[in-house]
C-alpha cells in the first residue's frame, strides 16, 4: 500500500508544475484525477513526440493518474466538478498558467462546506508587482532568475537548456506545500491554502549566487561554454571516448586532479591553490589538461578518479540512461505504457524503502480512469481550529548535512516551522562556512562571515559534536531517540562507521525516519564517488541535450544538481513523515542525488525509449515555440529573450517589428509556417532588440503580449522590482554579517511569505541551550566537553587538526 495512498488528488488547469506535483503523488498510491477538456490538456501536444505523435512531456507527467474529462458546454459539468472538489483532500490548481477551459466554481463556497480542504494555485509570477500580467514560458522565467546570462559563449549569445525546468522545480515546491499541509492538517484539522510563484520557485537553483554576489559584488561574467565561476576547472571535457564531467573544489583534489594527469609542476604551484585563483590562468591550465584528457576514455578517467577520490564522472547520453541497469533496478529509469506505445521515463527518485513508490505505469487516455492498487481508506482530520501553527510544528530533525544540497531540504522544514538542530564539529564545520583552515581565515573568524553558510541555514539551531569520539555520539544518540527525522549529505559510509546507521537508530528510536543525501544512492556501484551539484548535472543525462547541434554537451549551471537534490529530499522526508506519523513506522530514505536531476531530461528519455532516435539539440530555437530565442540588446553584453509561445501571439510580435505583411500572411499563422523563415525573423528580432534596451524591450514587448524576460545577471535580482514587490527578500541581522537579505520560500499562505524567525547559528551557538536544556548536562558537564573538545564554539586550523587526529590515534 502507498504511503499516500490514502489521499485524494483533483488537478484542474493547464501547468506542467501541477501534473508534475501531481504525479509525485500518485506514484505514492494517492488517487489523482486529472479534469481536461473534451480536446486534452494542451500539454499533451507539445514536444518532443513519440512516433504516434503523443507527446513525450505529457507522458512523464501524468502516468498513473486518471483523467476526467469536463464540457464547459455540458449543464452538469460545474455540479461534477464541484462534487470532485469536495471528495478530495487536496485541490491542484493550474489555471494561472493556463484555464485549459476548465468550469467556473466557487472555491469560497466549497472551502466553507470543506474547511479541510487543501488548496494550491500557481502563477508565473505572483498575483502582484509589475510582472504579475507578463505573458511567460520556461525560458523567459529561467532568463529573468538569472539562470541564462551565465551560460555560453563569452561573446554570446547565452545558451540555454530547453523547457521543462520550471515545472519540475515548480511542481517539488508545490509538493512540498502541499505536503506539509497534509501534516499540518493532521495537527490542527485546518486546509491550507497556498499560492505558488513560478519565477520565484526558480530562484532556488540560483539563490547561492544571487547572494554571493551580495557579499561579493559584480564580478560574475559569462566566462565560455562550461566554465563557470567561482572555480576552476568545473566543466565538460572531451576524452578519446565520451565526454568527462569534472569538478575541483578543495585544495586537495586539485592536487589529486594534477597527479592523476601527471603534472605535478601544476600541483606544485603556490599560485593554482584555490579555484578562484586557477580562474586567472584558465588558457593556460586548459593548454595542458585538454590533450592530455584525450589520452583515455572517459570510463578510464573516471575509473581512475574514483581511486583518488575526485568528483569527475563520465557525461551520458540519453540512451545510455536507459540502458543503465542500475538505474533500471533502483527505479530512477521505469516502464510506462502510453496507448499502443511502450517506453521508458525517469521515474520517481525518492526512494523510500519501506514504502517505495509505483515503478512505472501507464499514461491515461483521454477521459480513461484508471484501476488502482490497493487504496487505504481516507484518514479522518480533527476538527478545524483557529490556529496560526506553522504546518511542521512539533516536528524534530537533526540535521548532519552541510554545503547547499542537504541545508536547503532541512531550511525548507525550518522555514515551516520544523526544530532543525544542526550538527557540525569545531573540526569539521559546514563547508560552507569555508574549507580554508589557515590561520589568517580562521583567527579572523572568516568561516562566520559566509552568506551561502547564513542563507541555508536560518530558522535552525546550532550545535557541536565531534562525534569520532564515544561522549560525542551518545550524545547524538540522545538526541536522535527523540526526533523525527534526521538527515545527512556525507559519503554513505560515514554515519554507519560512526555507529549511526539505521540499523542502529531505529532500534533506538522505531519511528525515526532517516534520509541519507549521497551522490548515487547508498547501494550503487558508485557510492564512494564524489560530486558535487555540478557532478549531479553532468551525470544526468542533461547536458546531452543542451547547445547547439553538432556542439559539446552542455552544463546549465555550475552547481544545478544541489539544489534539485535537496527539494527532492524536503519531498521525499515529508511522505515519510506523512506516513509515519499515520502508522508509527520510520524507514530509511536511500536519495540518490544524480537521479534527482534526471528528470530534467525526461521527455527525451520517454522518446527516445519509443523511437530509438538521438534526441534533436535545437541550440536556443525551440521544437514547439517560432520565433524563439535569446538576442542581443543595446549596451555590453546585454540579452532579451523572446517566444513566440502561441500563434495568437506572433501577429502581435510582428506588428511590433513593423511587419504588418508578417502579420497578415496566412502561410506564418502556424509555428510550422514560420519554420521557413525562422532566421529571417530572428535577424528582424535582432535589428530591433539592438536598438533598444533590455529593460524597455521588454517593457515593449510585454505591452504587446509577446513573452520575453531579460537575462538577467545572479545579482540583478537584488533589485528586481517584482520580488521586491512581492517581498521575497527578506533582511536579517546577524552577528560577523550584520544585515544581509535572504531568500523566500516560493510559496505562501497568505500575501507575506513565511517568516525568518531566526537568524542563522553561530558554531556552536546553542550548545548550551540544547545539551544543556533538552539533555540537561550540568555546566560542569558542559564545561568538560569543551575543555575535551568535544563541543566548541571555534573552527580548528590545520595545525590544531593535525595534533587532534594524531592525540585521536593514540
Amino acid at each position: 500500500m502507498g504511503a499516500l495512498s490514502h489521499l485524494r488528488i483533483v488537478e484542474i488547469g493547464s501547468a506542467a508544475a501541477t501534473s508534475y506535483c501531481a504525479r509525485l503523488f500518485a506514484d505514492f498510491g494517492a488517487d489523482v484525477q486529472k479534469v481536461e477538456p473534451p480536446h486534452g490538456d494542451p500539454l499533451r501536444r507539445t514536444a518532443p513526440l513519440t512516433p504516434k505523435g503523443r507527446s513525450a512531456w505529457f507522458a512523464f507527467l501524468n502516468f498513473n493518474k486518471s483523467s476526467v474529462v469536463l464540457d464547459t458546454r455540458d449543464a452538469g459539468a460545474v455540479s461534477r466538478l464541484r462534487e470532485l472538489i469536495a471528495g478530495c483532500d487536496i485541490l491542484l490548481d493550474g489555471r494561472g498558467i493556463a484555464a485549459a477551459d476548465c468550469p467556473e466554481i466557487d472555491l469560497d463556497g466549497i472551502r466553507r462546506d470543506h474547511p479541510g480542504l487543501i488548496h494550491l494555485d500557481l502563477a508565473w509570477f505572483g498575483d502582484r508587482g509589475p510582472y504579475a500580467n507578463f505573458a511567460a514560458t520556461d525560458s523567459t522565467i529561467r532568463a529573468l532568475t538569472g539562470l541564462v546570462k551565465l551560460v555560453g559563449p563569452e561573446q554570446g549569445p547565452p545558451m540555454h537548456a530547453p523547457d521543462f525546468q520550471t515545472g519540475i522545480l515548480g511542481g517539488l515546491w508545490g509538493f512540498i506545500a502541499a505536503a506539509s499541509s497534509v501534516l499540518g492538517r493532521m495537527h490542527d484539522g485546518r486546509g491550507r491554502e497556498n499560492h505558488l510563484s513560478l519565477f520565484e520557485a526558480s530562484i532556488a537553483v540560483t539563490e547561492y549566487i544571487m547572494f554571493e554576489a551580495f557579499q561579493r559584488g559584480d564580478i560574475m561574467r559569462r566566462i565560455g561554454v562550461n566554465r563557470f565561476w567561482p572555480t576552476f576547472p568545473v566543466g565538460i571535457y572531451e576524452t578519446k571516448q565520451g565526454w568527462l564531467g569534472v569538478t575541483t573544489v578543495t585544495p586537495a583534489q586539485w592536487r589529486a586532479f594534477c597527479e592523476m594527469l601527471g603534472f605535478n609542476e601544476l600541483r606544485d604551484d603556490p599560485t593554482l591553490v584555490m579555484g578562484v585563483d586557477r580562474l586567472r590562468h584558465v588558457a593556460e591550465i586548459e593548454a595542458k589538461i585538454l590533450p592530455k584528457l584525450k589520452q583515455r576514455t572517459a570510463q578510464e578517467w573516471f575509473a581512475e578518479g574514483l581511486k583518488r577520490k575526485i568528483p569527475i564522472v563520465p557525461v551520458p547520453e540519453v540512451a545510455d540512461l536507459i540502458a543503465d541497469e542500475e538505474k533500471r533496478a533502483r527505479g530512477a529509469i521505469v516502464p510506462i505504457t502510453i496507448g499502443d506505445e511502450t517506453g521508458f521515463s525517469a521515474g520517481t527518485m525518492q526512494r523510500l524503502t519501506a514504502t517505495p513508490p509505483l515503478r512505472g505505469g501507464r499514461v491515461p487516455d483521454l477521459g480513461e480512469q484508471q484501476a488502482r492498487r490497493e487504496a487505504a481508506p481516507r484518514v479522518p482530520a480533527p476538527k478545524p481550529a483557529a490556529t496560526d501553527r506553522l504546518p511542521l510544528e512539533g516536528i524534530r530533525v537533526v540535521d548532519f548535512s552541510m554545503g547547499w544540497a542537504g541545508p536547503i531540504c532541512t531550511r525548507t522544514l525550518a522555514d515551516l516551522g520544523a526544530d532543525v538542530i544542526k550538527i557540525e564539529a569545531t573540526q569539521y564545520p559546514d563547508w560552507w562556512r569555508g574549507v580554508d583552515r589557515r590561520p589568517a581565515y580562521v583567527l579572523e573568524q572568516m568561516y562566520e562571515k559566509s552568506v551561502r553558510y547564513c542563507i541555508m541555514n536560518r530558522n535552525k539551531r546550532g550545535i557541536t559534536l565531534d562525534l569520532t569520539r564515544s561522549k560525542g555520539l551518545e550524545l547524538a544518540k540522545r538526541l536522535l531517540a527523540d526526533a523525527d527525522l534526521v538527515v545527512d549529505n556525507y559519503s554513505v559510509e560515514v554515519l554507519p562507521k560512526l555507529g549511526l546507521g539505521y540499523d542502529v537508530l531505529s532500534k533506538i528510536n522505531p519511528k525515526l525516519v532517516m534520509m541519507s543525501m549521497s551522490a548515487f544512492g547508498a547501494g550503487s556501484v558508485h557510492r564512494d564517488c564524489r560530486a558535487y551539484g555540478s557532478t549531479l548535472e553532468q551525470g544526468s543525462g542533461l547536458p546531452s541535450v543542451v547547445g547547439d547541434p553538432d556542439g559539446p554537451p552542455v552544463m546549465s549551471h555550475t552547481a544545478f544538481g544541489d539544489a534539485v537534490g535537496g527539494l527532492n529530499g524536503a519531498a521525499a522526508v515529508l511522505t515519510a513523515l506523512i506516513h509515519a506519523k499515520l502508522t508509527g513506522q520510520g524507514q530509511f530514505i536511500d536519495l540518490a542525488q544524480i537521479e534527482c536531476m534526471m528528470p530534467f531530461a525526461a521527455p527525451w528519455i520517454v522518446a527516445h525509449s519509443t523511437s530509438c532516435e538521438p534526441p534533436t539539440k535545437y541550440g536556443n530555437r525551440h521544437p514547439d515555440f517560432v520565433p524563439h530565442g535569446c538576442f542581443r540588446c543595446a549596451g555590453e553584453d546585454n540579452w532579451i529573450v523572446v517566444a513566440a509561445s502561441d500563434d495568437a501571439m506572433w501577429p502581435k510580435l510582428a506588428r511590433l517589428l513593423g511587419r504588418e505583411d508578417w502579420a497578415a500572411d496566412a502561410a506564418l499563422k502556424t509555428a510550422a509556417g514560420r519554420r521557413a523563415i525562422e532566421a529571417e525573423i530572428e535577424a528582424a528580432i535582432t535589428a530591433w532588440t539592438a536598438a533598444r534596451d533590455a529593460d524597455a524591450a521588454m517593457t515593449a514587448l510585454q505591452s504587446a503580449g509577446v513573452a520575453s524576460g531579460v537575462a538577467r545577471l545572479p545579482i540583478d535580482l537584488l533589485e528586481d522590482p517584482q520580488l521586491h514587490a512581492r517581498g521575497f527578500i527578506q533582511h536579517v541581522d546577524r552577528a560577523f554579517i550584520g544585515r544581509h537579505p535572504q531568500p523566500s520560500m516560493p510559496f505562501r499562505e497568505s500575501d507575506a511569505p513565511f517568516a525568518i524567525r531566526s537568524v542563522p547559528p553561530t558554531l556552536g551557538e546553542h550548545n548550551r541551550e540544547i545539551l544543556g536544556g533538552m539533555l540537561r548536562l550540568s555546566d560542569a558537564e558542559l564545561d568538560e566537553l569543551a575543555r575535551d573538545g568535544i563541543i566548541g564554539t571555534e573552527m580548528l586550523m590545520e595545525e590544531q587538526l593535525v595534533k587532534e587526529k594524531k592525540r585521536a590515534a593514540g
